[in-house]
């Protein structure tokens, strides 16, 4: 019987954990989910026989080393900052690691011991990063060999409230991990518009949004997503003019979030002491620089910000908590820990409204043998999630970690070393999966 351990339990994690179990009789498969909370473990895995939950502190070296060495396969659902101990452990004891994570820099620096273990680390197997990388090669490749040259190419993420459901003013519900969005500019941004490199300060990110017609949802504003130019290699777009990722909301988020990163409350490395018991609006009073003038803590942020009073941003910030007298009641220590409990408390997905995920590419093709005829070729998936039920992100981050899984302990997938999706035998099989659920692009193609 082969071992699954998934370190992880949360917002990801419940469509990942419950396919594996509906199919481990059939693969003869058992799994084991560890998380800091056990009890999200327990009711992630249920009374399932084939299935246990167990407490893991990632940061416990010792325990984490321990499973790992015990299970045949580890899936790595935590955040990107934990991604290297685990592929670390991983290669020591030659497991192969299935994450849905970016393919950071100390992960690729394992490459040689772990094809050496004779094992894969596979990275960026989820939504975003994953079906989007995987769906964009095989489009790549699809234009390549009919002889097409990509001139430009723009790939958008994004899972929000269906379009049109009244949920809460700034539009937007927490459906995977709140930390990453509210440390999404942590990194500042770089990607390439019209053969000119732009560099985008984490302060700035927010600032540099565009407004997007989305098929389907319609008015969408972008942002830009990390250092697109990663993508260049393993996509193989060197040679084109235009190369941007970006983040997708609806109208306003932009705006509103500039403003709390002008305030400078996506912060993780001052501690704030006693947290629990302040304020929302005592630890937005201590990010005030001295003598801004003002009665109350609204005032003062509004002159700050140089915001009008009764504008909409400051009612978004209102509505947010962000001047609560209350204690806030965050068990953590930063006021990023706080932002992310404010988050989770504010912005929940209410039973009755589904989540909506969206990707889009839009790329520009050079026919250079058909008179260098133009086209654009948009392609569009949209998934939505059930009312009460799974989301629609879980589904989409966890079925293709899932179905990686399946092929890696069926001996299907015959690469080792460190990779991403882009191998046609690792997004082949994926994607034509993905389709029989439903989980399929539509494209269209424009002249230009």
């Amino acid at each position: 019987m082969k071992n699954i351990l998934v370190i992880g339990a949360g917002q990801s994690s419940p469509y990942l954990i419950s396919y594996l179990l509906e199919h481990a009789e059939e693969h003869d498969w058992f799994v084991t989910v560890g998380d800091l909370d056990q009890s999200l473990a327990r009711q992630r895995v249920g009374d399932h026989p084939r299935g246990t939950a167990i407490p893991l502190d990632v940061n416990d070296a010792a325990l984490r080393a321990a499973q790992i060495e015990n299970a045949s396969l580890v899936v790595n659902m935590m955040p990107p900052g934990l991604q290297p101990v685990i592929a670390w452990d991983c290669v020591q004891h030659r497991r192969h690691m299935i994450s849905v994570s970016h393919h950071d820099e100390s992960t690729r620096a394992l490459e040689t011991d772990a094809s050496r273990a004779g094992i894969l680390l596979l990275t960026d197997v989820g939504l975003d990063p994953g079906i989007d990388l995987m769906s964009a090669m095989s489009m790549i490749h699809r234009v390549r060999e009919k002889g097409g040259v990509i001139e430009a190419f723009e790939s958008y993420g994004s899972g929000v409230p269906e379009p049109d459901v009244p949920t809460n003013p700034l539009r937007y519900c927490i459906t995977w991990n709140p930390r990453n969005v509210v440390m999404a500019a942590e990194y500042g941004a770089q990607y390439r518009r019209n053969g000119h490199t732009k560099i985008v300060p984490w302060h700035h990110v927010f600032q540099r949004s565009w407004p997007i017609e989305v098929d389907g949802v319609g008015s969408m504003e972008a942002y830009p997503n990390r250092d697109s130019l990663a993508y260049e290699d393993p996509l193989g777009l060197e040679n084109t003019h235009t190369l941007i990722r970006g983040t997708l909301r609806y109208p306003g988020w932009c705006e509103t979030w500039l403003q709390i990163v002008r305030l400078g409350l996506p912060a993780e490395h001052i501690r704030i002491p006693h947290l629990k018991d302040r304020s929302y609006a005592e630890i937005v009073e201590m990010f005030m620089p001295s003598g801004v003038s003002g009665t109350d803590i609204e005032q003062r942020v509004a002159g700050f910000l140089q915001l009008n009073p009764t504008g909409q941003i400051m009612r978004n910030l209102r509505w947010l908590g962000l001047f609560s007298n209350e204690p806030c009641g965050c068990d953590g220590e930063t006021v990023a820990d706080a932002m992310i409990h404010l988050l989770n408390t504010r912005l929940v997905l209410p039973e009755s409204v589904r989540d909506l995920v969206i990707i889009m590419h839009a790329v520009d093709v050079c026919y250079p043998d058909d008179h260098d005829r133009r086209e654009r070729i948009v392609a569009t998936f949209m998934q939505r999630g059930e009312p009460g039920g799974t989301t629609a992100m879980a589904k989409t981050v966890g079925l293709p970690a899932a179905l990686a899984t399946k092929l890696l302990l069926a001996d299907e997938l015959p690469l080792t070393g460190c990779a991403m999706p882009t191998h046609e035998l690792v997004y082949g099989p994926i994607l034509r999966e993905l389709e029989k659920e439903g989980m399929a692009f539509t494209e269209r193609t424009d002249s230009l």
